[in-house]
């Protein structure tokens, strides 16, 4: 999964990276995603737009540049059948079943229709029957096995294809929900697909602001908007260059943490658009000065303890993250050897 910019941090150097490790099918949402992706990774990997194709014009950028468009309704199968009947060749596509999510996909009646007339897939090369897990990050919630059981007993129906049915979480229940090809997304980029056990993924993710100011503050003073915090003791505070505007969240105010020169503070006062507050008094002074930086995820935060703090999940945190700041790729980084997936493995 690399749509909305690879869960917001940068298309352009996640989907080399993961096309140079071995994927060799990309899934986005729109169109546009779809045809950006095309023009960077080249004719090789196939690449699935989850939205499918509203009218005419997606459906033909979608032909020209060789996406497979998910086809969710009747009214789609139908607008690409007939661009596949005018182009006179098959055009490869994919199915998307609903089994309980009732979000996008083919409800029962629709799959009901295309088993006893098959017709209406002509000229549909379908290359993926897929559905969507709704509670997969709950291993013991009774939804999941009739999720799997109604896709499977659906798919019976369809022309013969791989089938894919696993999200992130959905790769954690087990051999039975991985069937030929599985969807992970926010696992790639750090975020916990079980949250009811250990994190199992590494966390790709070091988010750092930059220390613009720091002051000495007096006991009974306040900080930031509203004079939302009160100094209860002489305390220094220090002023970070980020703030909702950025994506970090406002709803952080009083409730995130940052590491700062290996240790842990508090925020305190609001979050605003520029700006958030740290009380670093228990820091040494000389580490707190104008222009160090200071870990808001990553270096000792992690991305789902942001996210809970904010009130929020992972993916909000990734695909929030503002275009203001500087991003690094750093293909460099160890890599995690067989033995340690191992033990990790056996952890979970």
């Amino acid at each position: 999964m690399v749509k909305a910019d690879a869960y917001g941090l940068g298309v352009r150097e996640v989907a080399p990276t993961l096309a140079a490790a071995g994927c060799g099918t990309f899934f986005v949402a729109t169109v546009d995603e779809g045809v950006a992706l095309r023009e960077l990774l080249g004719a090789d990997p196939s690449i699935a737009v989850l939205h499918g194709v509203a009218d005419r014009r997606e459906a033909e950028e979608v032909r020209r540049s060789g996406l497979l468009p998910v086809l969710n309704s009747l009214g789609q199968i139908a607008a690409w059948s007939a661009l596949a009947r005018g182009a006179g060749q098959p055009l490869p596509c994919v199915l998307h079943l609903d089994t309980g999510m009732n979000r996008l996909g083919l409800g029962a009646g629709e799959v009901q229709t295309l088993g006893l007339d098959q017709s209406l897939l002509a000229g549909c090369d379908v290359r993926l029957v897929m559905s969507h897990l709704a509670c997969a990050e709950e291993s013991a919630n009774t939804m999941n096995r009739r999720q799997l059981v109604t896709f499977l007993k659906r798919s019976a129906a369809l022309p013969s294809a791989p089938q894919s049915l696993a999200n992130s979480a959905g790769i954690f229940l087990g051999e039975a929900f991985t069937l030929d090809l599985v969807r992970p997304g926010i696992a790639l980029y750090g975020g916990n697909p079980v949250p009811s056990a250990v994190n199992p993924m590494a966390q790709p993710v070091h988010l750092q602001g930059r220390i613009v100011q720091v002051r000495r503050v007096d006991a009974s003073d306040t900080v930031g908007y509203g004079a939302a915090f009160s100094v209860s003791a002489p305390s220094r505070i220090a002023t970070v260059a980020a703030g909702y505007a950025d994506g970090y969240l406002r709803s952080l105010s009083g409730r995130g943490v940052a590491v700062v020169a290996g240790t842990r503070v508090p925020i305190v006062g609001r979050v605003s658009m520029d700006l958030i507050t740290l009380d670093v008094t228990s820091v040494p002074e000389a580490a707190i000065q104008p222009g160090v930086s200071v870990s808001l995820i990553g270096g000792g935060v992690s991305l789902d303890e942001v996210a809970a703090a904010a009130g929020t999940i992972p993916y909000e945190i990734l695909t929030s993250l503002g275009r203001r700041y500087r991003r690094e790729h750093r293909p460099d980084v160890p890599k995690l050897s067989p033995e340690d997936l191992e033990a990790i493995g056996s952890r979970n």
